[in-house]
């Protein structure tokens, strides 16, 4: 048996009715929570929140992926050129360790280098450029056009949101 981790699309908002299905049906399953606090008119309260919005995994030998697809809650599995996406060894665990070792883990929006970007906060602001190489992990180096030129920064990624096209990156 060639078990592999495989992410799944739940349906919207149902990831713990398909994550409580899988393990019905005996499937390993895994749905990273995060306790949020969330507040109310008349009350606040802490509540566990999935960390991937429709997304869990699912450990399964990859013929098998007929019974993840005909899970209740389950939207579809998640795939790369027709091929189902397998999640390297020990992704998982890894975020399964960080979780239950107190870690705050939030999602970030994933750039990669050629999409286009705008500076959302400080004195940048507004400013359109394209991810032109990673620099770290939270860092980045992005070219904005300012008088038919371009200046490279490096600026923190909760900064940016994608603006939506995707271009071969500038040398």
């Amino acid at each position: 048996m060639n078990k592999q981790w495989i992410a799944v699309r739940s349906k919207p908002r149902a990831e713990k009715v398909a994550f409580e299905q899988l393990v019905k049906k005996s499937i390993e399953a895994y749905l990273p929570l995060v306790k949020e606090r969330r507040k109310w008119s008349d009350r606040k309260k802490w509540v566990e929140l999935p960390l991937f919005s429709s997304y869990l995994f699912a450990k399964i030998e990859l013929k098998e992926s007929i019974y993840v697809l005909q899970t209740h809650g389950v939207s579809t599995i998640v795939r790369f050129n027709g091929n189902i996406a397998v999640i390297k060894n020990g992704v998982v665990d890894a975020i399964r360790l960080a979780l239950e070792g107190g870690y705050k883990l939030e999602p970030t929006e994933y750039f990669t280098v050629g999409d286009d970007v705008e500076v959302i906060e400080g004195p940048m602001k507004g400013a359109q450029g394209i991810v032109s190489r990673l620099k770290g992990e939270d860092r980045l180096i992005i070219k904005i056009d300012a008088l038919q030129q371009a200046i490279a920064i490096h600026i923190d990624t909760k900064f940016l949101q994608s603006v939506g096209r995707k271009r071969a990156p500038l040398l």
